[in-house]
């Protein structure tokens, strides 16, 4: 475990240490969720487009991901690990970058933006079909460009993102799977 802990942190202060001024405004922005409203408009024009009066099904769906995903990383998994962000941890305090100062929370493991971003990306990818294979795509662009940025701005591990990534990307698949049993081949069916 100390080796794959000193691999994470090495790769931290790494990835961390690729920092220039100019990009420091765009990361902080980018670690925000306001930033991405254009893209959020344009996945529920999309779905809208897509599913026409049952598009609310969808928003709903999207929204029992997130409470899962936000949920089980913030709720289960930082109590349960205790693992200091590394803007936390004293042995980094003088190596990381912090553009943006210290992080909210204590604990990282796991990334909380990073599941969630994931979790969506993998339950749209579904919901969109293969038809739209591209905007999967830009959806997992979008997560792993969010998630990289919590490691810029000094707020977690690289360790904590993939841990995160792969809880989101378990649960909005999960959900998707779960969503076509009971409500596209037990309720629209019956509609």
């Amino acid at each position: 475990m100390d080796y794959l802990s000193s691999i994470d942190s090495d790769l931290f202060l790494f990835l961390n240490g690729l920092h220039a001024d100019w990009l420091d405004k765009a990361m902080i922005a980018v670690t925000r969720m306001w930033v991405w409203l254009p893209l959020y408009a344009l996945f529920v024009y999309w779905i809208v487009k897509q599913y026409g009066k049952r598009c609310w099904w969808i928003f709903l769906a999207v929204g029992l991901v997130v409470l899962c995903s936000d949920q089980l990383s913030a709720h289960v998994c930082k109590p349960l690990f205790h693992r200091l962000r590394p803007c936390y941890n004293v042995d980094f305090q003088d190596l990381i970058y912090l553009p943006n100062g210290m992080a909210g929370g204590k604990y990282g493991f796991v990334s909380s933006h990073a599941a969630n971003t994931f979790a969506i990306a993998a339950f749209l990818t579904g919901a969109l079909g293969k038809n739209r294979w591209w905007a999967g795509l830009m959806l997992y662009l979008w997560a792993f460009i969010s998630s990289y940025s919590r490691i810029y701005i000094g707020f977690h591990y690289p360790g904590d993102i993939i841990c995160g990534a792969l809880l989101g990307i378990l649960i909005g698949l999960i959900l998707w799977k779960v969503f076509q049993l009971v409500v596209v081949k037990k309720v629209w069916k019956s509609e």
